[in-house]
């Protein structure tokens, strides 16, 4: 079943790889969507793909690259629309 989520993700997530870490995870998956840095120190990700792919993302970003530390992580499903063929940084 094809699924999105939208995740906030806070702690120190930005210059330490976080963005390509999601970006590498998210393709070895098969996940399709995009991730940014947003202003305020955190980083958004948008996540479209089958159900278990997008739960073994998340999981994994729940932890983070090593070089960062996740302190907290929002997410929020989001209605499934196949409008992305590939995952992105942005």
């Amino acid at each position: 079943m094809l699924i999105a989520r939208t995740l906030l993700i806070s702690g120190r997530v930005q210059g330490v790889g976080f963005r390509y870490f999601t970006r590498d995870v998210a393709m070895r998956e098969g996940i399709t969507g995009w991730v940014r840095n947003l202003v305020d120190g955190r980083v958004q990700a948008y996540l479209e793909g089958e159900a278990e792919a997008v739960t073994r993302v998340e999981r994994l970003l729940r932890q983070g690259p090593g070089s960062g530390h996740v302190k907290d992580v929002t997410a929020s499903d989001e209605p499934a629309g196949g409008a992305y063929s590939t995952f992105e940084i942005r």
